[in-house]
C-alpha cells in the first residue's frame, strides 16, 4: 500500500469524490475534515426583550494536518436558516479548546467551541431540531478544492421548561453585567472539570448597582465599602432547601483580580439552593460572616440570606448569580431561568463602557427606557438597568 501522508490521502479522496462516476454507490465516501457536534442541547427561554433565545456551543474539530478557516456558519431549524454567522462573527465566537481568545482560523488537529446564540421573533415557533452548515477553507484539500461546505452538528431543541424565580436583590439601578448572550464572558466560560467540559456560567449575571450619580463606586477603589452594592441584602429566590454553604473567606481588595485562588475558593463565600427538578441556584462572592443560613435549612422566597461582598475570585464587589443542573458550581451546566417580575429602566453602552466605569469610578452612561418597561417571566439580558420590587 502507498505510504502517502494523511494530507495527501485527504486531497486524493476529495478529488476522487468530486469525479465519482454516475454509477457510484448511493452512499458516497466523502472526506469531512471538519467534525461538528453539539454536546448540550439548547433550552429555549424568553429574554427581557420578549424574544425566544437558544444558546449553546457547536464543537468543531479540524481533523486534518493543516489549517482550516471557518468562513460562514448557517444555523438551520427544521430545514429553514434561522441564523447566519459570517466570517467576522465566527472570528469573534470560535474559541480554541482551553483558550480565551477567539479566531476563525483553526490550527491543525485542534478542537474549538463556536458559541452560538439564536434569537427568534416573539411569535416564532420553537424549532424541534437544529443543524449546521459550515463553509470553510481547508488547506489540506487539493488545490482548487479547498473551499468546502459541510453539514452536521444536529441537535434536538430540549423540551424543558425553565424555572421561574423571584429576584435575588431588592431596589433600583442594578446592572445586569455579563449576562446572556453575545458579549458575555460568562457565556464563554467553558472549563474542563471532573473529566468533561462544562459551561456552568452560561446564563450567569454579575449584578452591580449604580448610585444616584450613576457610579459603581465613589471613594477609594480599594475599599469594598466604596461600592454601591456592597453590603446589600441578598434574597432567596424561592422557597427552597439550602444544600451548600461556604463562609469565612475574607473580602478581596477591589481593583485587581486576586492571585492563586484555589478552585474551592473561586466563588468565595457562597450559597447553593435546591430549586427542584434538577435545578440549583448559586450565589457567589458574599460578604464574610454575613450568611444567615446553613446546609439543611429551608428558606422562604424574599428572605435575606446574606449580604453582597467581594470574596473569592473577583475584581469588584458584586453578586454573581446563576442556575445550574447540579449542586457543584463548576461541574455543572448552566441553565436558563426566568425572574417573575422586574422593571427595565435603562440600557448601558456595552461591556467595554461598563468595564471603564468599574475601573475609573466614572458614571456609567445609561440610556433611559421611557416609560420604564415592566417585564414578566423572563431572563434579564446583558447590560440593562433594572429595578426589583421594593417589597
Amino acid at each position: 500500500m502507498s505510504r502517502a501522508p494523511a494530507a495527501g490521502w485527504l486531497a486524493l479522496a476529495l478529488l476522487a469524490g468530486a469525479n465519482a462516476p454516475a454509477h457510484a454507490e448511493p452512499k458516497a465516501q466523502v472526506m469531512t475534515p471538519l467534525l461538528l457536534a453539539v454536546h448540550d442541547a439548547p433550552i429555549p427561554f424568553v429574554g427581557s426583550d420578549g424574544r425566544t433565545h437558544l444558546v449553546y456551543e457547536l464543537w468543531i474539530t479540524n481533523f486534518s494536518a493543516r489549517e482550516a478557516v471557518v468562513e460562514r456558519v448557517d444555523v438551520v431549524a427544521d430545514e429553514k436558516v434561522v441564523a447566519t454567522l459570517d466570517g467576522a462573527a465566527v472570528a469573534g465566537r470560535l474559541q480554541p479548546a482551553g483558550r480565551g481568545e477567539a479566531s476563525a482560523t483553526m490550527a491543525p488537529s485542534t478542537q474549538a467551541l463556536l458559541f452560538v446564540h439564536v434569537a427568534l421573533a416573539a411569535d416564532a415557533p420553537i424549532p424541534r431540531q437544529l443543524a449546521h452548515r459550515v463553509s470553510a477553507r481547508v488547506a489540506a484539500a487539493a488545490p482548487g478544492r479547498q473551499e468546502m461546505r459541510e453539514s452536521g452538528g444536529a441537535t434536538p431543541v430540549a423540551q424543558r421548561d425553565v424555572v421561574v424565580i423571584g429576584p435575588p436583590l431588592r431596589g433600583e439601578r442594578f446592572i445586569s453585567a455579563d449576562s446572556c448572550c453575545d458579549a458575555s464572558r460568562h457565556t464563554r466560560a467553558a472549563l474542563a472539570v471532573n473529566g468533561r467540559v462544562y459551561v456552568a456560567q452560561r446564563f450567569a449575571v454579575d449584578w452591580e448597582q449604580l448610585d444616584a450619580q450613576g457610579r459603581i463606586y465613589a471613594g477609594a477603589q480599594s475599599d469594598p465599602a466604596s461600592y454601591t452594592i456592597y453590603g446589600r441584602d441578598v434574597l432567596a429566590v424561592a422557597d427552597a432547601p439550602v444544600v451548600a454553604v461556604i463562609d469565612g473567606l475574607p473580602d478581596q481588595p477591589p481593583g485587581k483580580m486576586p492571585a492563586d485562588i484555589a478552585i474551592e475558593e473561586a466563588d468565595g463565600n457562597s450559597i447553593v439552593l435546591d430549586l427542584g427538578g434538577g435545578r440549583y441556584a448559586l450565589y457567589a462572592h458574599l460578604r464574610a460572616d454575613s450568611i444567615t443560613v446553613k446546609a439543611g435549612d429551608r428558606v422562604k422566597r424574599g428572605q435575606a440570606i446574606a449580604r453582597v461582598g467581594n470574596s473569592g475570585n473577583t475584581l469588584a464587589p458584586h453578586l454573581h448569580f446563576h442556575v445550574m443542573d447540579s449542586p457543584l458550581p463548576l461541574a455543572s451546566n448552566g441553565l436558563p431561568y426566568a425572574i417573575d417580575a422586574f422593571t427595565v429602566t435603562g440600557g448601558g453602552a456595552g461591556t467595554q463602557a461598563f468595564d471603564k466605569a468599574e475601573a475609573d469610578g466614572t458614571p456609567l452612561a445609561i440610556t433611559p427606557v421611557a416609560p420604564p418597561r415592566a417585564v414578566r417571566n423572563a431572563l434579564p439580558l446583558d447590560q440593562l438597568e433594572i429595578s426589583f420590587d421594593s417589597r
